[in-house]
C-alpha cells in the first residue's frame, strides 16, 4: 500500500469515527430519537385524540390519499403527546414544524415518536412523501393554547377523548 492509499484510509476511518461521535453525541446530548415501529398491535382505522391525564394525550393519526386523520386538535401548553402513526393506503410522511418530529407512514405499521409541546402556537404538519396528485394538500395543525385559552371539550375533531377502547398505550404498557 503506497502513501496516497494510507492517507485515504486513514481519512476514511477518522471520517467515520467522526460520523459515529456526532451520532452519539445527538442521541445522548439532545435527545433526539428516532420513531419506534410498533409490530405487536393491528393498526388502527380511524384517527383519535386520548387524554390518559391533565398533560399526556394519545394522537392516532391516519395518514389517507390525501389528508390526515385528525386534521387538527388542540393541546394545553406543557402537554407530552404521545403520537402513533399508520397509513390507510401508500407510504406518507408527517412532519411537524418547529420540533424534530419526522415520521414515516406505512400501510400495515405503527410509527411512535413523543412530543413536549412547551410554547403556546400553531405547529403545522405535513406530508413530506410523495404520494399522489393531491400530495400537496396533506396538511394539518398542532394547536397549543396557554391554560386561560384551552377548553379540553375543544381538543380533536374525534369522539375519543377519555382513554377509550382504542388506546394503543394500555394495549402495549406504559412506555414513559
Amino acid at each position: 500500500m503506497d502513501r496516497a492509499e494510507k492517507q485515504a484510509l486513514a481519512w476514511s476511518v477518522g471520517v467515520l469515527v467522526l460520523f459515529m461521535a456526532a451520532i452519539v453525541a445527538a442521541i445522548s446530548g439532545w435527545g433526539i430519537t428516532v420513531p419506534d415501529c410498533i409490530t405487536d398491535v393491528e393498526p388502527f382505522e380511524e384517527g383519535q385524540l386520548i387524554q390518559h391525564d391533565n398533560l399526556h394525550y394519545e394522537l392516532q393519526i391516519v395518514a389517507h390519499m390525501w389528508y390526515f386523520n385528525p386534521a387538527q386538535i388542540e393541546l394545553p401548553v406543557g402537554a407530552t403527546l404521545d403520537i402513533y402513526l399508520t397509513s390507510a393506503d401508500v407510504v406518507h410522511g408527517l412532519h411537524i414544524d418547529n420540533t424534530d418530529i419526522n415520521m414515516m407512514a406505512i400501510p400495515g405499521q405503527i410509527s411512535y415518536l413523543r412530543v413536549k409541546f412547551d410554547e403556546p402556537g400553531t405547529y403545522h404538519f405535513l406530508c413530506h412523501e410523495y404520494c399522489g396528485i393531491a400530495h400537496h394538500m396533506m396538511a394539518g395543525s398542532i394547536v397549543v393554547k396557554s391554560p386561560e385559552e384551552f377548553q379540553p371539550e375543544d381538543m380533536g375533531t374525534d369522539e375519543a377523548l377519555n382513554g377509550s377502547a382504542g388506546d394503543i398505550e394500555g394495549e402495549m404498557g406504559d412506555e414513559s
